[in-house]
């Protein structure tokens, strides 16, 4: 075997090579395991990439320690993001799961007849997650339309870890042949065949599907080599691509494929348009006609990655949460399917879930839990009985779930990029949120979220939930209209050229980028 790691599974033996620079778990996604499932990234929390060593396992690191109990550490569990690929060489480990979700494609599948002209499919091609809708040429009948885990998850949940596993050999190849794959599968479930095609997502999703130079992304000076606006080809088997305009090295195409969606349905300026995604996008209107767009990395703690019992919304995940007499208690999502018991949190279930916290004194402004003996309301001092100590970090028991510091440190995060991108953008505009038509909250999350629960946070300034519309998948509506429509792609290039992206460090005023990132490490709003 040499350098290389043997799996088993069941009476099978395969060799995986293990190159250098990889993470075990990097290594075992090169070689097709953990293809969709959701990874942290390697910060080791949440525990989904754990493999078994027959033997030899290597020597614990805190991550390992921090997510594994003792028997299993025994046992020869580990988490194979905190560990070298080169750290597995000649060991042997029990094969770990390695089939992700697949495309939803039952509705594509029920359609009953071809069509004439075929089909025109619309991508939008996030981070986390894949969404597809199909309809008719033609104009005709219904569309098809279905989602899925991005594909590309194992290499890395956010955009930076993609990018520095695309950079390693072969890399960027693997990233982009998984994407192809997934709509040519698409195509096929179609019951006639695909005439056009429009994909949106964010510069360095875009960049790594057209399979050109993403490297002015991943350092700075920060740059595009492809903007965008036109149809390319990316395989001989598919149709050549339309993809909408990349507004800046980090709002993309969803942005503005999400932008002339929300116009179209009659947005009226001034408005903002958020993207709460991996990579947060904003795009403010104004009254003349000029665009204002930023971006921040926000990761994918509000799409349920990261949080030690974080999940993608699905079957026994929390997405919100209530208070009673009694406590709190978990809303669980639903689809229509039997009801599981809840072993896991959603990002929309971890806002809740602080909101509440904050509401009763639970949890402080500044992030930490209260003390006991504090002065709480009788329903506060029974929440904070559950506050118990795991290695040393404080953990909030709340019924069978939990709710570690270093869970809130997370969510605090994401608001600090948050809050910093609408400060920033209304200190550039000379507006407030008093003078917005509408804040249209794009995305999945957007759809589910409490605008309550992001004001109560300091997500939102004072007044800013009372703003909010559910705009649903913005940027899937978009590049569907703009991929049928010659005239649109004129007028989004036209509209594009109106947009101008602000440098957050400098809008923000005196204090440096990190110092205002860490004042804003708070569940209020700066300004």
């Amino acid at each position: 075997m040499n350098g290389d790691l043997l799996v088993v599974s069941g009476h099978s033996r395969r060799t995986v090579p293990l190159p250098q620079g990889d993470t075990l778990a990097q290594a075992l996604f090169r070689a097709g395991y953990f293809v969709g499932r959701p990874l942290c990234s390697g910060i080791g929390r949440c525990g989904a990439c754990r493999v078994r060593f027959a033997s030899g396992a290597p020597t614990p690191v805190p991550q390992d320690a921090r997510r594994l109990g003792p028997g299993e550490l025994a046992a020869g569990w580990r988490l194979s993001c905190a560990h070298p690929a080169q750290a597995a060489a000649g060991r042997e480990i029990l094969a770990p799961s390695d089939v992700g979700p697949g495309p939803v494609l039952n509705a594509a599948r029920k359609a009953a007849h071809g069509a004439p002209g075929g089909y025109v499919l619309g991508l939008d091609l996030g981070t986390t997650g894949l969404a597809w809708r199909a309809a008719t040429a033609s104009g005709g009948g219904p569309a098809v339309e279905g989602q899925m885990p991005n594909p590309q998850l194992g290499a890395g949940s956010e955009i930076m870890s993609r990018l520095a596993f695309a950079a390693r050999d072969g890399g960027a190849d693997i990233l982009r042949e998984l994407v192809l794959d997934f709509m040519r599968r698409v195509a096929a479930s179609l019951p006639g065949p695909l005439a056009d095609l429009g994909v949106a997502g964010n510069p360095a999703m875009i960049h790594l599907l057209v399979g050109l130079d993403f490297s002015g992304l991943a350092a700075a000076p920060y740059r595009l080599s492809f903007r965008g606006g036109y149809e390319t080809v990316l395989a001989p088997d598919l149709p050549p691509a339309y993809v909408p305009p990349l507004l800046g090295p980090f709002v993309g195409a969803d942005a503005s494929a999400g932008l002339f969606a929300i116009m179209r349905a009659g947005a009226k300026p001034p408005f903002l348009l958020a993207d709460f995604g991996t990579n947060g996008e904003f795009v403010l209107a104004l009254p003349d006609g000029r665009f204002l767009a930023a971006s921040v990395p926000m990761g994918p703690a509000l799409e349920g990655v990261g949080p030690r019992l974080g999940r993608v919304a699905g079957s026994g995940v929390a997405v919100g949460f209530d208070l009673t007499p009694a406590g709190l208690a978990p809303v669980p999502y639903r689809d229509g399917s039997p009801a599981a018991e809840v072993t896991a949190i959603g990002g929309t279930g971890y806002l809740s879930l602080l909101a509440r916290l904050v509401s009763v004194g639970v949890l402080r402004p500044d992030g930490r839990f209260a003390e006991a003996g504090s002065s709480l309301p009788p329903l506060g001092r029974r929440i904070l009985a559950g506050l118990a100590h795991d290695g040393g970090e404080p953990r909030l028991d709340v019924g069978r779930l939990s709710l570690w510091a270093s869970d809130v440190e997370e969510i605090q995060k994401v608001k600090a990029a948050c809050n910093l991108a609408f400060s920033g953008l209304f200190r550039a505009a000379g507006l407030g949120v008093g003078a917005l038509s509408a804040i249209h909250l794009a995305g999945a999350f957007g759809s589910h979220v409490s605008p309550d629960d992001l004001e109560a946070l300091g997500f939102l300034p004072s007044g800013g939930a009372a703003r909010c519309r559910a705009a649903g998948n913005t940027s899937l509506d978009g590049v569907c209209l703009l991929t049928a429509d010659a005239a649109a792609r004129r007028d989004i290039l036209e509209t594009a050229s109106r947009v101008e992206v602000v440098d957050l460090a400098s809008a923000i005023g005196s204090d440096d980028f990190g110092q205002a990132f860490v004042k804003r490490m708070v569940f209020r709003y700066v300004a």
